[in-house]
């Protein structure tokens, strides 16, 4: 992993960051252009927002996947840019961000590095300004951007971005490559069915949330994975049968059954 550019389609770019190995993006039209997501402190944003600059000085926009820190605890380096986020985000960050913020500088300090822990002290999100309930359309200029939410899954939140031009879909932290996906706030039941919508759209390349971009096969297998573990919730599979680690499987098993 490195933090560089990776272009998967044209004008249509990823970056995958060696922090906690976050997987950000940035779509180039014409007129203005959009960030996806903005990394998880002030620094690492003002980070994000350089590099994205080297790429292009058009007007930005942003769009967060969902409100965990390292998906948008840096969004204070691009203001005044709108900020495009699920309706259901802010409520999000109003109760969790405060406990996110300690846990996360708590584990900065044990790991000895301060400096991030001191960055993420000193982070607060800043709300999203420009809400999506179910799917939402801009236009850079010469090309269309489509938001979806596909119902709960990662989060209650989570917002895919599609560029349909490119057959590029960013899925957040509803795909997850090179680590088990995260379940802290997750709704395992629906989960796999919000996979399945986001493989609806037909996309040929698919950028998670964390990891190098991926193929339609893979999240398709993913999400079998995910129904496999939705099926254990529900106590039709035993937990020793779950295709994720343990400790994935039981932080899914604590979560409420909704």
């Amino acid at each position: 992993m490195s933090n560089a550019w990776i272009e998967v389609a044209q004008r249509v770019f990823a970056r995958r960051h060696t922090e906690l190995d976050l997987t950000t993006g940035l779509v180039v039209g014409e007129e203005s252009a959009l960030v996806i997501d903005t990394r998880g402190d002030h620094r690492q944003g003002a980070e994000l927002a350089e590099a994205v600059r080297s790429i292009t000085r058009l007007p930005l926009q942003i769009a967060l996947t969902h409100g965990h820190f390292d998906h948008c605890f840096g969004t204070s380096a691009f203001l005044p840019a709108p900020v495009r986020a699920h309706a259901r985000c802010p409520d999000f960050l109003a109760r969790a961000a405060v406990d996110q913020r300690q846990h996360w500088v708590e584990h900065y300090r044990a790991q000895g590095d301060p400096d991030t822990a001191d960055a993420l002290a000193a982070s607060s999100p800043a709300p999203p300004d420009h809400l999506v309930t179910d799917t939402a359309s801009l236009d850079l200029g010469d090309r269309p951007v489509r938001l979806h939410h596909f119902g709960p899954g990662h989060t209650d939140h989570d917002l895919v971005v599609e560029i349909p031009d490119t057959a590029v879909v960013f899925a957040g932290d509803l795909v997850e490559q090179g680590a088990p996906p995260d379940f802290e706030d997750a709704h395992p039941l629906h989960w796999p069915s919000a996979v399945d919508a986001l493989l609806a759209l037909g996309p040929t390349t698919v950028v998670p949330g964390h990891g190098s971009p991926v193929t339609p096969d893979f999240a398709r297998g993913q999400s079998a994975e995910l129904a496999e573990l939705a099926d254990i919730c529900r106590g039709l599979i035993s937990p020793e049968k779950s295709p994720f680690p343990a400790e994935t499987t039981r932080t899914a098993l604590d979560r409420p059954v909704q």
